[in-house]
């Protein structure tokens, strides 16, 4: 085996920089450091580009997900929410509404003119999208190079993540507080196509796997029942088209995508769009292809 490039993908900086030195010590590693998902991305295509493409990322369970874990993240407590709430100015109140502020002067002439019409407001910026955490990253990368081996770095063993890790492709589930030898035999055993998980993992594994064979199972006989029309309805579904954009993909009137919406739910034992999404991500149905743009005729 020639020398081993190992990406280490971590968003705590004096761990990302301890873990790299200590593996870049080793005569055969060498060793790229990434403290995002978007820098672990443009790390990994640069190096591909470069025919220097890395064989093992090592990626943080918890990238991204701040101190409190990732119901922190996802939501401030019932304080913090009511305290935010407080302070937040309720949207179209003017200030001189709102409880402790200083009265507005009647607005003069001058003022009225210059105050922009309401066409011309900006906009109130809209929540993005979090980053995904290490898990989803992983599943996301392994996508894009399917030659990668992914380890996942934990502080906890959690049998439910650590299944979820295998779904998106991980070989590997190693704790933080490992010893380096530990994670050095990890490495080497998944670049000879082994799976690594602890010994106290793999029963609770084993028993998040099966459940989760079971539900696709399931999941799988009743998307069997739909027609192949009711099939292409719900890969637009889980694509998150709504009944406008669904008739036009499919040139129907909304009125019939809305029996057909409504028969899948019917079929799936829903009651809701997302349950019904949900049932098909589980029986491994793939969201439907985003449509071709317009071609424009070359004029002579």
């Amino acid at each position: 085996m020639g020398r081993i490039r190992v990406l280490v993908v971590d968003d705590h900086r004096i761990f990302a920089e301890a873990l790299a030195a200590a593996l870049a010590a080793e005569p055969d590693v060498e060793v790229g450091a990434a403290g995002s998902a978007a820098a672990a991305e443009r790390a990994l295509e640069r190096a591909a580009a470069e025919g220097r493409a890395y064989d093992v990322a090592l990626i943080d369970a918890d990238l991204g997900v701040e101190a409190g874990g990732p119901a922190a993240r996802a939501r401030p407590g019932p304080e913090a929410a009511a305290e935010e709430a407080r302070r937040r100015p309720a949207p179209g109140v003017p200030a001189a509404r709102r409880p402790g502020a200083a009265p507005l002067a009647p607005p003069t002439p001058a003022t009225a003119a210059a105050r922009p019409p309401d066409r011309l407001r900006a906009e109130p910026l809209r929540p993005t999208a979090p980053p995904p955490d290490g898990i989803t990253l992983l599943g996301r990368l392994r996508r894009a190079h399917p030659g990668l081996r992914g380890v996942v770095l934990a502080t906890a063993d959690d049998p439910h993540r650590a299944a979820r890790a295998l779904h998106a492709g991980a070989t590997g589930w190693v704790a933080k507080e490992s010893s380096l030898a530990r994670l050095l035999a990890v490495v080497r055993g998944v670049l000879r196509d082994e799976t690594h998980l602890p010994p106290a993992l793999l029963t609770g594994v084993i028993r998040e796997l099966t459940t989760a064979r079971r539900d696709r199972t399931e999941s799988e006989r009743l998307v069997d029942t739909l027609t192949p029309r009711e099939k292409q309805i719900l890969r637009c579904m889980v694509a998150g088209l709504g009944r406008q954009a669904v008739a036009e993909r499919l040139y129907l009137s909304p009125h019939t995508v809305r029996t057909h919406m409504q028969n899948v739910l019917g079929k799936l034992g829903v009651h809701s769009t997302l349950a019904a999404v949900a049932v098909a991500r589980r029986a491994g149905v793939s969201p439907a292809e985003p449509a071709a743009p317009p071609s424009i005729a070359s004029t002579p």
